[in-house]
């Protein structure tokens, strides 16, 4: 029996019986009772009842050109019948040469090397052995400290969790690094009480700087950011914070690693945002998720002529990279991002982010008159909408219940806004978002709508828990 055809109840059951997730809540273990998705096509999403869902955060930020494109079924099918698979270690061939050319291309500055991982993670973890490995080659082996970012989530690895900043994450799981250290959360809501935004974001670069010091410039190898903080919540850092830590690390020979494993591709309007947006040339980038689409699983580090020359030719000092996957460069693999590539620049999905991401935002940002909403924030194509009872912090609530009120909160609204035709992604209580880039204004406009009632009917059902009006309590912010 094919897979797509199997009763909702038989799938959830083998599902729950067998298949362990990424991020599994080991409480639930065997009950999870997960939506399960039947088929796709465009932005759209359905279940096995047949009930149509706007796909709201873009698979999980990746499938920019929507799903179901027969054009990718047919460059991936074509690839399979010419060559399947390469020993990447000793051999090449032509879709993974064309892409790292391309990539070279697209990308921001002086990055004309390009090593093809699996996936953001192994892109992250090349990223960060090149670290390593570039100081030991200059004879620096004490140079290898990293330094992160509170609510930064760089990877599931060993390596790259332990530059992860979500505290959640790390619980009951042996992450330990003494070279890796976090910098406090350059979101703005977070800033002090009587703090400007301008004053935070000097703030925040400052302390940067300081760590830097602090540890001593001779042993801090790199800087690791991403532009847009996604899987922390769409944190958009103050205006001008990116550029001058990226300044930062210049002044101090420390290598910037800027992690566009969701802001490539298109999700900003540009192939990457790092120089178009932000105006950073890092010396390395991480690239994943919308390189493919999502179609099949495909990551990259790219890496600047600067940083590759100084421990190649003759400075290689007899040094082998030795790092690398069995699927790194996979052919097909390859020729799915290449057709995916072709695909955004032939559509002018880059320009259309452009034009719709200020209609876009002027929706996300419209629903701050609901009173349970107590943030919204975003940039491009990217959103989320942070959602609480104001004051219930001060309620005699423990820290632990009162995460818990925010977990079911946020799962309400997910669960409303399926029902209603939209499908969200709770972290917590933030509710992030980031649909595919074939959007329509129209589309956007009944995400939003959606997006609405879904939060106002979850707000009818915290008030009747409670037993009063949310919209009465005093705002404490």
């Amino acid at each position: 029996m094919k897979h797509d055809t199997l009763p909702s109840s038989l799938a959830q059951t083998q599902d729950s019986q067998y298949w362990m997730h990424p991020w599994e809540y080991m409480a639930s273990a065997g009950s999870a009772q997960r939506t399960v998705i039947s088929h796709a096509q465009g932005i759209y999403v359905y279940d096995e009842s047949g009930a149509r869902m706007i796909d709201g955060p873009a698979g999980m930020w990746c499938t920019q050109i929507g799903y179901g494109r027969q054009e990718m079924a047919d460059a991936i099918a074509a690839q399979i019948t010419r060559l399947t698979y390469i020993n990447p270690f000793a051999l090449s061939a032509g879709p993974p040469a064309a892409l790292a050319a391309q990539l070279a291309q697209m990308a921001p500055g002086d990055m004309h090397h390009v090593f093809l991982t699996t996936g953001g993670t192994t892109a992250v973890e090349t990223a960060l052995r090149f670290v390593h490995y570039y100081n030991n080659v200059l004879g620096r082996p004490e140079k290898k400290h990293i330094i992160s970012r509170a609510d930064a989530y760089h990877g599931s690895s060993y390596l790259t969790g332990m530059v992860a900043g979500k505290d959640r994450d790390k619980s009951f799981l042996d992450i330990n690094m003494p070279q890796a250290h976090l910098l406090s959360s350059v979101n703005p809501r977070r800033r002090p009480e009587g703090m400007s935004v301008q004053e935070f974001c000097d703030a925040r670069v400052a302390e940067l700087e300081a760590k830097i010091l602090e540890i001593g410039a001779h042993r801090v190898g790199a800087f690791i950011a991403e532009p847009v903080q996604a899987s922390g919540g769409v944190i958009v850092a103050p205006e001008g914070y990116f550029k001058r830590v990226w300044e930062v690390c210049r002044k101090h020979d420390v290598l910037f690693i800027a992690d566009e494993v969701v802001t490539a591709f298109g999700r900003l309007g540009h192939w990457f945002a790092s120089k178009e947006v932000f105006g950073v040339e890092p010396d390395l980038v991480t690239c994943a998720k919308g390189i493919t689409s999502g179609y099949l699983p495909l990551g990259a580090c790219l890496i600047s002529d600067r940083v590759f020359a100084r421990v190649t030719g003759e400075n290689a000092k007899g040094g082998s990279f030795a790092h690398g996957y069995t699927n790194s460069g996979h052919p097909v693999c390859s020729a799915a991002a290449l057709k995916n590539i072709e695909i955004i620049e032939r559509e002018g999905l880059l320009e259309k982010v452009r034009d719709l991401s200020p209609h876009f935002q002027a929706r996300l940002h419209a629903l701050r008159d609901i009173p349970i909403v107590v943030d919204t924030r975003g940039i491009g194509l990217l959103g989320c909408v942070e959602c609480t009872v104001r004051g219930i912090e001060h309620s005699g609530m423990t820290p632990l219940e009162h995460l818990a009120f925010d977990a079911d909160l946020g799962a309400r609204i997910d669960q409303h806004c399926q029902a209603l035709g939209l499908m969200l992604r709770p972290i917590v209580n933030q509710c992030v978002f980031s649909p595919p880039l074939v959007i329509t204004h129209a589309q956007i406009d009944q995400m939003f709508d959606i997006m609405r009632e879904g939060i106002l009917r979850t707000m009818r059902d915290i008030e009747c828990d409670l037993g009063y009006r949310v919209d009465t309590v005093t705002a404490t912010a």
